[in-house]
């Protein structure tokens, strides 16, 4: 628009008032997302305060009852503000450069109006890409929010307004999106914490009962000391459920997403798609060295852009040759159910028209499917 337009001033006041209560709306929006966090670190810290101060300090009369309380308070809660820390503030995973259109092709792309055509140049972008899912219609999935393809696992949360690596959910209680790089913190802030909570409604216990009965007499611990039980109890109750459900999914090695809506491969859904087995599952979560489990560092495996899977279903439009294991060596076949690691970039050909092997990147292990007697093929990464 010209700028000597007599319109011009209207219009941009017009536009500048339209965006300002949108920007307030955004900030007031980020502030209440705040709430749920700060009820939760009031609640520890009168709970530290509750514990520490009115009932081992001011009710138990046991010197050793006191030292051994507080000092298995202070780790359980010392892990547990460690593990909320990291699972708050640690910034979720999003698509790398490599997810995104070059320029031309991205030109290219918004400029066509046919979504067979714009499936095309997705398509030609992402054979070099190591992708196994595609949406329930077979396509290439991409968001046209943040103008990436999505990488295997990958969501877009509408909280956070970006694609998030393997994308559990969006969680009020951390203001955070929980995935990729935060999901092992996550899951060790719910093991803490229902810690925390049984710790202080079984210490608590017996005092509890000794005020409800009159058995101790009337303080100003009191109150506290009831309070105490309840909170923590009705707590540990909530978490429970929460934690269970989510060691569930690790053992299956699921995300939330995935658990109410299959990942869908080239030949369909499946569910059990990214399950390795019982024990691989957790180590894609908590890593090979136990030893760090239990300590909210990263230690998960992977890159959060390719995955490993249980199977890769043999493509209905391959030729039947390729099927032939007659030239694989017996070691392969053998060993097949041992290893299952993720599909390097130029091994990766869902995206294409055919489903072939590239002879440099090749280490192929013949599989027998449990339901029935077809050949299955997986493909091991060379990491």
């Amino acid at each position: 628009m010209d700028r000597s337009h007599p319109s011009f001033p209207v219009f941009c006041s017009q536009g500048r008032r339209k965006m300002a209560p949108t920007h307030v709306l955004r900030c007031c929006q980020r502030g209440l997302a705040w709430i749920p966090v700060i009820f939760i670190a009031l609640v520890v810290c009168w709970s530290y305060y509750a514990y520490v101060v009115e009932l081992c300090l001011f009710t138990i009369p046991s010197i050793l009852e006191k030292v051994v309380y507080l000092a298995v308070f202070h780790v359980s809660f010392i892990m547990f503000v460690w593990s909320y820390w990291k699972t708050i503030f640690t910034r979720p995973s999003t698509p790398s450069k490599e997810f995104c259109l070059p320029k031309s092709e991205k030109e290219q792309y918004e400029k066509e109006q046919r979504p067979e055509t714009q499936q095309e140049i997705l398509k030609r972008v992402a054979t070099s890409l190591p992708l196994y899912t595609r949406t329930g219609a077979g396509a290439i999935r991409y968001c046209d929010r943040c103008q990436v393809i999505k990488p295997d696992r990958c969501h877009h949360c509408s909280a956070c307004d970006m694609c998030v690596l393997k994308m559990d959910h969006h969680c009020p209680w951390v203001n955070n999106c929980v995935g990729f790089s935060n999901y092992k913190f996550f899951i060790l802030f719910l093991t803490y914490s229902l810690v925390y909570c049984l710790f202080i409604a079984a210490s608590v216990l017996q005092y509890f009962i000794k005020f409800w009965t009159s058995d101790l007499p009337e303080s100003h611990a009191k109150f506290h000391v009831l309070f105490l039980f309840f909170v923590a109890a009705m707590f540990c109750i909530s978490i429970l459920s929460l934690f269970t459900y989510h060691l569930w999914l690790v053992g299956k090695n699921r995300s939330t997403i995935e658990a109410f809506r299959a990942p869908v491969f080239r030949n369909g859904p499946d569910k059990n798609g990214f399950s390795l087995g019982f024990s691989k599952n957790i180590a894609q979560v908590f890593g090979d060295q136990k030893l760090y489990w239990l300590l909210p560092v990263f230690t998960s495996q992977g890159d959060g852009f390719s995955f490993p899977t249980r199977l890769v279903t043999v493509d209905p439009e391959q030729p039947t040759e390729c099927l032939q294991p007659g030239g694989l060596d017996k070691g392969a076949v053998e060993g097949s159910a041992e290893q299952t690691t993720p599909l390097s970039e130029s091994q990766n050909h869902l995206v294409g028209n055919d489903y072939h092997i590239e002879e440099d990147h090749k280490e192929t292990d013949i599989l027998k499917s449990d339901e029935s007697e077809a050949i299955i093929i997986s493909i091991e990464s060379e990491s």
